[in-house]
């Protein structure tokens, strides 16, 4: 049981908290922006990982990186809920077959092989970026938001989401192959790759 704190303590840890947290919450909104597609859901991730943050910042071991550790809570937040809502989503789907268009995240696209490109990804973000991005199973699509938009080492990025490194770098080669597929068209209108281009397809 925790040892209950008086009001200095409590406004002291609250202070610490703000200044070691609040200059990360610009980043981890883009993130849950990326991630939940949605500005409510991502306002309502952040909060979450806020609360919950703060209530364990005791658990919070001052003096290492509270940037990965704020990130753990919200991809941890974020892929709690989305494994609550695939049950939803199982569960509905056996009582009203065809009730899901709203649903939280995308099913799943079929995997079309194809080399995988950085640059066109993280180029500038545009309206066909993020829909490629979107259309990413959700296992590769926090991979590549943590490697490819907020420069997370596959160290950081493993420790993050208590995966192994191998498993990390497995997933940000297939989700970057995955966005690889879905920009082809983007990629030949905006000159990143020549019209003629067609991709070598590669065995996973």
């Amino acid at each position: 049981m925790k040892q209950q704190q008086i009001p200095s303590q409590l406004a002291t840890t609250k202070q610490e908290f703000e200044a070691l947290t609040l200059p990360h919450m610009d980043e981890l909104y883009a993130t849950a922006l990326r991630l939940t597609r949605r500005e409510k859901d991502a306002e309502d991730l952040v909060q979450d990982t806020y609360l919950k943050a703060f209530k364990h910042f005791d658990q919070f071991e001052r003096g290492t990186n509270c940037r990965a550790w704020m990130f753990r809570i919200l991809t941890n937040t974020f892929i709690n809920a989305y494994r609550r809502r695939v049950k939803e989503r199982e569960i509905l789907d056996k009582q009203q077959s065809g009730q899901l268009a709203n649903f939280f995240f995308s099913k799943e696209d079929a995997e079309r092989d194809a080399d995988p490109v950085q640059a066109i990804a993280m180029s500038g973000l545009s309206d066909d970026v993020k829909k490629a991005l979107d259309e990413i199973p959700t296992d590769f699509r926090v991979v590549v938001v943590l490697s490819d938009l907020q420069d997370f080492s596959y160290k950081e990025i493993a420790e993050i989401m208590d995966t192994p490194i191998g498993t990390v770098m497995s997933r940000l080669f297939r989700g970057r192959r995955l966005l690889r597929s879905r920009l082809e068209e983007y990629a030949r209108r905006e000159g990143f790759i020549s019209p003629e281009f067609m991709p070598v397809s590669v065995g996973i």
